[in-house]
Order: C-alpha cells, then sequence, then structure tokens
C-alpha cells in the first residue's frame, strides 16, 4: 500500500537483527511500540479498497425488479451513472422510450446537466447514424466508435451511446454540458448497486400503478362507453 510506511517499518526491524537472528533490545521495544498502529492500519486497508475504483457490486436482480415496478420500468433497463462534481437530482427520475429509465444529474456550480435515458436494443453503425439526436431531431448526426462507445455529434451537441446486455443507455448533455463530462458518464454507466438503486427511487410511489377498472363498459361485445343521457336527451 503505497504510503502507508509498513515497508520502511519492516526494513528498520530487519536490520535490527543481529547475526544470531534474535531482536536487540531497542528493535524488541520498538515492535511493541508499533504493533497498535500496524493493527489499525490493517484494519483500514480493507475498507479503503472500494473508494479507489471500479464498479460497485450490483443490486440483485428481484430488488432491481421491485423498484421499477414502482414506475412501469422494465427491470433490465435499469442503469445508472457516476461523475464527480454532479449530483442526482431525485425527482428528474422517470420512465423513458415507453419502459426505459430516465434520469438526470446535475453541477450545481455550473448548471450543466447530464440525462441517461435507455431503450431495449443495442446500436450499431447504420442505427447509430440514422437515430436523430435526442434534442435536435431535424441536425444531421455523425456517428464514431470510440473505445467501446458510439459517440454522436450534430447541430453542435454531442451524446453518447453506451450498449449494455440487449440495452441501450443515452448520455445526453444538455446546457453546454462539458464533452469529457459526458464521456465520463458514459463509461461510467453500470448497473445500480443497492445504495445507487435506493437513490434513484427515492421519489418513486411506495406501490406500482394499479391497473385502470373501467365500470362504464358493456360486459359483452365492442361497444362504445356507455353514457347515459342527462334531462335534456
Amino acid at each position: 500500500m503505497p504510503g502507508s510506511g509498513i515497508p520502511s517499518i519492516r526494513a528498520a526491524d530487519e536490520r535490527a537483527i543481529d547475526r544470531t537472528g534474535a531482536l536487540s533490545e531497542d528493535a524488541v521495544m520498538r515492535s511493541a511500540s508499533r504493533a497498535p498502529l500496524l493493527a489499525g492500519l490493517a484494519a483500514v486497508v480493507p475498507l479503503a479498497i472500494p473508494a479507489c475504483g471500479g464498479t460497485p457490486t450490483p443490486a440483485d436482480g428481484a430488488s432491481i425488479s421491485q423498484k421499477a415496478a414502482l414506475l412501469d420500468i422494465d427491470p433490465a433497463l435499469v442503469f445508472t451513472t457516476r461523475v464527480d462534481g454532479y449530483d442526482l437530482a431525485s425527482q428528474s427520475v422517470g420512465p423513458a422510450n415507453d419502459d426505459g429509465l430516465s434520469a438526470t444529474w446535475v453541477d450545481e456550480q455550473t448548471a450543466a446537466m447530464i440525462t441517461l435515458r435507455t431503450s431495449p436494443g443495442e446500436p450499431d453503425a447504420e442505427s447509430c447514424a440514422a437515430t436523430p439526436m435526442w434534442d435536435l431531431p431535424d441536425a444531421a448526426v455523425t456517428c464514431t466508435e470510440e473505445a467501446g462507445l458510439w459517440h454522436r455529434e450534430g447541430g453542435g451537441a454531442h451524446e453518447f451511446l453506451v450498449a449494455r446486455d440487449g440495452a441501450t443507455i443515452w448520455v445526453i448533455g444538455p446546457n453546454g454540458t462539458p464533452l469529457d463530462d459526458l464521456r465520463r458518464a458514459a463509461e461510467a454507466v453500470h448497473v445500480p448497486s443497492d445504495a445507487e438503486l435506493e437513490a434513484l427511487f427515492a421519489d418513486a410511489p411506495t406501490e406500482p400503478p394499479a391497473p385502470v377498472e373501467r365500470g362504464d363498459l358493456p360486459e359483452n361485445g365492442d361497444g362504445a362507453p356507455i353514457q347515459p343521457s342527462g334531462p335534456g336527451g
């Protein structure tokens, strides 16, 4: 572990070993005084590993399905991202593209935004160029593949498409969001962890939407809804 001091401590103690293989009295005293410090370092290292990078452990499928049902979203289309300086606007989370998910992250210092939208099916070169830009549907689209991402440009705007397990994740940057921020968001797309799942659906209703029941339809046939006339006919 760089900077921990553990290698230098061990080296110092090894130099204190005499030719008979025994530690000098001073070395024994130093080792005893350092024991609590080394124990503390050993306890901290496992906790520090997740913070050094990498994708968090995804939430289990049952948890994702339960949360997705609250907004009538296909659980296979539940993804998230993370970019330094941007915070999730939980009120922005909702359905998109029929059964996909939409969510927006905001940089409160600059008002820049990153919006993530998901849809079924993975993009290819042809569909990437043929699909209109999300915010500029009439702009001509240029699409290039960059390190596993599809970078789209049109009308001065930029988007990224990410393919994941049969899904397309759109990463969109309105309000002049820096291109590097968009790229980092696209690279960081992943299935949410338990904590991220809770954050995504923090403002969702607590119960899934109930089907609408119509009581004015005839019991048989395909007739129109029954609308009784008033006193005037």
